[in-house]
């Protein structure tokens, strides 16, 4: 794995700690691809990171405790020395027997003997706890990444369904705007009261046509009637109030002799 280099250490010991589980990290580590890993492929990848976590949290308490011994080793070893010149002295004295010496002297020896193998322990289980570190921090990542990219594809997916729910949306209503305008052109309950009403208004037109024809002699009549009676009247409208006195006064004899 790329963010990985040089891990052939952590397989070795993955192999030799974890058995087959070992086997199960190596491959995660070799296979897992955010990009095109499945629901699956993360439950998996999941599984294992919580049990090299364990792994982890372990190998942490095993170098505090490999540590703890080095320290204390150490501490044992620095006293030790510092009592050497104080058992030399009690020596020549005669305070302290030779066999008490050898022996202090023994396990001053034996426990330097040591030191470096608890130094060598105390370096194994740091450098073990260290790449379990490594692999905790990579399939962390890989989590993410996986988290990350579906996130981004739930959102592309959501804009993808918004997007099909407004064409759909554009598309109903498209389709009732056609409908309402074929109904305003194409109605043929409209066209029928339409046309009705033309019909009545022509025969309507007709109908007047003829009452005109028919009232015009009925109106010339009128009018000759109504001249013949201004003519037997005469024409008063000039005349003057003595003159109209005259006519009123006259006999009939004299109007007929005028």
């Amino acid at each position: 794995m790329s963010n990985l280099n040089g891990w052939g250490l952590t397989a070795r010991l993955i192999s030799k700690h974890f058995g087959v589980l070992g086997d199960k990290i190596s491959e995660a580590i070799a296979n897992f691809d955010p990009e095109t890993a499945t629901e699956a492929d993360r439950d998996r990848l999941a599984d294992t990171l919580r049990q090299t976590a364990q792994k982890l949290a372990a190998a942490r308490a095993s170098f505090d405790k490999e540590h703890e011994d080095v320290v204390k080793l150490r501490n044992l070893i620095a006293t030790d020395e510092k009592a050497l010149e104080v058992l030399a002295d009690r020596l020549a004295t005669g305070k302290i027997s030779e066999a008490t010496v050898t022996m202090f002297c023994d396990e001053l020896e034996a426990n330097k003997s040591r030191l470096p193998v608890e130094l060598q322990e105390e370096q194994d289980a740091q450098d073990y706890m260290n790449e379990l570190q490594k692999i905790v921090d990579a399939f962390s990542k890989q989590l993410a990444d996986f988290d990350a990219a579906a996130k981004k594809a739930l959102q592309t997916l959501a804009s993808a369904n918004a997007q099909k729910d407004l064409q759909a949306l554009r598309a109903e209503r498209q389709s009732q705007l056609a409908g309402l305008s074929g109904l305003q052109g194409h109605s043929s309950a409209l066209n029928a009261l339409t046309k009705r009403a033309q019909t009545v208004s022509n025969e309507a037109a007709g109908m007047k046509i003829v009452a005109d024809i028919g009232q015009k002699p009925l109106d010339q009549a009128a009018e000759i009637d109504a001249i013949r009676k201004s003519v037997a009247l005469g024409d008063t409208s000039g005349e003057s109030t003595m003159d109209r006195l005259r006519r009123l006064s006259a006999k009939p004899a004299d109007i007929s002799a005028a």
